[in-house]
C-alpha cells in the first residue's frame, strides 16, 4: 500500500474492529467509520519496495461512542471501505507467521507507546535532546507522526526510511532531520522491546499503619502506571500528608514509587486520619485490528497508537497514639527456661506416657521369662 487512500481504508475496516475491542477476540464485533482525512504527516522514502508512502494518523469513530487513533501495517496491501471491516486479535496472534510483524511485534508495540501522540511532542523532543539529537525549533506534530508511523513500519513490514533522503516531498533539511532523529530513535538501542502494557494500577502500601503522636506515620508507597492527579485528606488540624523529607507533599509530587507520610505533631489528641489519590492512565494502546475475512482475502491491518485514559482512586488510613504501637513479647517466665519447642499438635506428655508404657511392657517381659526359667 503506496498511498494515503490505501492507509485510509485500512483504518475504516478497523473501525470496525474498535468496535470489536468489547467483545472477546473472534466474537462478532461492533462496527464503526473512519473519519474522512486524519492528521497528516509527511510523505516518505522507505527505499526499494517499501515504495513512498503519505503517513496519516487516522481517527476512528466508534459506533458505541468515544475515538481513537491509529497507524496502520502491511503498506502494500488495499482495505475495501465497505466489506473489509476489521475484528480485534490479541496482539501475540498476527494472521501472518512469516511477516516481519510476527518476530518484531515487541519493538513495534515499543514504537506505539513511546512515539507520538501516547508522547507529545514537548516529551518527545525533551528526550532526543537530552539523548544528544539536534532538533531544529523543537519537534512539530507533522514531523512526529512522520518518524511514528515510518518506525511501526519499519517493524511491521521490514522497510527502512532512508537516511539521506527521508522525505519524499519538499520540506527543509531540518524537518528531515528532525524526522530522521526521531525515527533512529525509536528503531535503535533504546528500544528494549515490550511484550505486554503494564495493566493500568494504583496502590498504596500498606493500606494502613500505626505510629506515635510527635512522629511520622509511614512510609506509606504509592504504586501506578498513571498520573496522580488529585490528592485528598481527611486529617485533623496540624496533621499533613509530607514527602521523606518531612516537607508537605502536592498531587504532582507523587510519582510512582513515592513515599509519603502522616506527620502528626506533639500535642496531637490520639487518633486517626486518612488520605485518598486519584490518577489517570491510559489504555488500549498496541492494539491490533484484523480484516474479518484475513485468511481469504489479507486486508491491511490497523493499530492503535493512543488510548482513551481511565480513572483510578486509592486510599490509605493512618492511626497514631501516645505509646508505641504495642508489640509482643515473651514472658520473662517463659524466656529464661530455653528455646520453645516447636509446636506439632502433639502434647508434651504424649513422649512421658509412650515411655512409661515402653517401660511397663519390658518389666512384664522379664517377669515372664524368670517364670518360665522357673517351670
Amino acid at each position: 500500500m503506496a498511498s494515503g487512500l490505501k492507509i485510509g481504508s485500512g483504518v475504516l475496516a478497523a473501525a470496525a474492529a474498535l468496535m470489536a475491542a468489547a467483545v472477546p477476540a473472534g466474537a462478532d464485533g461492533v462496527t464503526g467509520t473512519v473519519a474522512d482525512g486524519g492528521t497528516s504527516g509527511y510523505r516518505v522514502n522507505l527505499g526499494g519496495a517499501g515504495g513512498d508512502p503519505h503517513t496519516i494518523l487516522f481517527t476512528l469513530t466508534l459506533s458505541n461512542g468515544g475515538s481513537l487513533r491509529v497507524y496502520c501495517a502491511e503498506i502494500k496491501e488495499k482495505i475495501d471501505h465497505a466489506k473489509d471491516l476489521m475484528v480485534e486479535r490479541p496482539w501475540d496472534a498476527y494472521p501472518n507467521a512469516s511477516s516481519p510483524f510476527t518476530a518484531q511485534r515487541d519493538k513495534l508495540n515499543w514504537v506505539l507507546h513511546n512515539g507520538f501522540p501516547v508522547k507529545d511532542t514537548a516529551t518527545l523532543a525533551s528526550v532526543l535532546t537530552g539523548a544528544g539529537k539536534t532538533l531544529h525549533g523543537g519537534l512539530s506534530a507533522k514531523e512526529a507522526i512522520t518518524a511514528t508511523q515510518a518506525a511501526a513500519w519499519h517493524f511491521s513490514d521490514g522497510v527502512d526510511l532512508e537516511a539521506a533522503a527521508p522525505l519524499k516531498e519538499a520540506a527543509t533539511k531540518g524537518t528531515a532531520e528532525d524526522v530522521w532523529a526521531l525515527y533512529d530513535y525509536l528503531t535503535g538501542a533504546q528500544n528494549v522491546g515490550l511484550g505486554k502494557a503494564p495493566t493500568a494500577a494504583l496502590e498504596i502500601t500498606p493500606k494502613e499503619q500505626t505510629g506515635r503522636i510527635g512522629q511520622r506515620v509511614g512510609p506509606f508507597t504509592v504504586n501506578t502506571t498513571g498520573d496522580v492527579k488529585e490528592l485528598t485528606t481527611q486529617l485533623p488540624a496540624g496533621v499533613q500528608l509530607v514527602d521523606k523529607d518531612g516537607k508537605e507533599i502536592a498531587a504532582t509530587a507523587i510519582k510512582n514509587g513515592t513515599q509519603v507520610f502522616v506527620d502528626v505533631p506533639a500535642g496531637t489528641a490520639p487518633g486517626t486520619g486518612t488520605f485518598g489519590l486519584s490518577a489517570t492512565a491510559p489504555v488500549a494502546t498496541g492494539r491490533l485490528f484484523v480484516a474479518g475475512n484475513y485468511a481469504d482475502h489479507p486486508a491491511q491491518t490497523v493499530i492503535v497508537a493512543t488510548s482513551e485514559s481511565t480513572t483510578l482512586t486509592a486510599g490509605a488510613k493512618a492511626t497514631w497514639t501516645a505509646t508505641a504501637p504495642a508489640t509482643t513479647t515473651t514472658p520473662a517466665a517463659q524466656a529464661s527456661a530455653g528455646p520453645a519447642l516447636a509446636d506439632t499438635g502433639a502434647s508434651i506428655f504424649v513422649p512421658a506416657l509412650l515411655g512409661l508404657v515402653l517401660l511397663g511392657a519390658g518389666g512384664a517381659a522379664l517377669l515372664f521369662l524368670r517364670r518360665r526359667g522357673n517351670a
